[in-house]
């Protein structure tokens, strides 16, 4: 997977401190996705709309991040080439939320901020809701990655959902809430094979507390794990809207990652994307 084992016995634990950022107003957008300064323009096959239109799925992608280095860096995935969705393409880790992750027990809870903006523009907002799209986030990590994101301070819980939230239970960590940072919103446009209402949250590499073996390779959905930094992941293979999120999370890091910074929200309208803040 890269260099982060010896890293996390190194640093963990550390943290950058939050410092003032500006916050700006809603964007329309024609058809690419604008953010600040840059523009990313939708590829042909990202433009076709010829699906049944369907309600999108709540979903929830994990940024892991290395700032111990001179520069930050991500870990990305890269999708088998064999899938019909986004074959061959380099993503973060993340998924559909599942029934267990509205039942699994947390250690901490989620930042305050975090949470109100989880549950701003949704339908039934709950913090139940908010906290199981966090609780996604996390299992989908560990499905794709094999890496369970928590502490081993607290024991192994004493009860998990049936599945994989059991394997946790069996390493004897509890996910962990209270550091994680919501990045950006999504929702994938009408008319697409599949569509998410994604939410992306970004939490520190210190913050593995273990990691199984085997999970990845050549017969599973990610093929390959790679650490690179933010200026080079934007050169891999990625669908738009992660190479957009990058950049917002750039932003983010600049700030500091201070959660009382706005948090960017993309959707389309009438075949034109909008960006919002939450």
């Amino acid at each position: 997977m890269g260099q982060p084992d010896a890293w996390l016995q190194r640093h963990a634990g550390r943290r950058r401190p939050a410092h003032p950022a500006t916050a700006s107003g809603p964007r329309p957008m024609t058809d690419a996705l604008k953010s600040d300064a840059h523009v990313v323009t939708l590829t042909s096959a990202e433009r076709e709309r010829k699906w049944p239109n369907v309600r999108p799925k709540d979903a929830a992608t994990l940024i892991l991040l290395d700032r111990q280095g001179p520069s930050p860096k991500v870990l990305m995935g890269r999708r088998h080439p064999g899938h019909k969705f986004m074959p061959g393409k380099f993503v973060f880790p993340g998924g559909r939320i599942e029934a267990g992750d509205r039942r699994m027990a947390a250690a901490g809870a989620l930042d305050a901020k975090v949470e109100e903006r989880l549950m701003a523009r949704v339908q039934r907002a709950t913090q139940g809701r908010a906290r199981a799209l966090a609780l996604a986030a996390i299992r989908e990590t560990y499905e794709e990655t094999g890496l369970l994101l928590g502490t081993t301070d607290h024991g192994a819980p004493d009860e998990a959902p049936e599945g994989v939230w059991s394997e946790f239970a069996a390493h004897g960590v509890f996910p962990t809430l209270e550091n994680l940072h919501f990045i950006a919103r999504a929702i994938t446009p009408p008319r697409r094979p599949k569509r998410f209402d994604t939410r992306f949250f970004a939490a520190e590499a210190a913050d593995i507390a273990h990691k199984v073996e085997g999970v990845v390779g050549p017969d599973s959905e990610l093929v390959e794990l790679v650490w690179v930094e933010l200026e080079e992941a934007q050169r891999l293979d990625l669908p738009t809207i992660t190479g957009v999120i990058l950049k917002e999370l750039q932003t983010r890091l600049d700030g500091g990652l201070a959660p009382w910074m706005p948090v960017p929200f993309y959707y389309e309208v009438q075949g034109k994307f909008r960006r919002d803040e939450l």
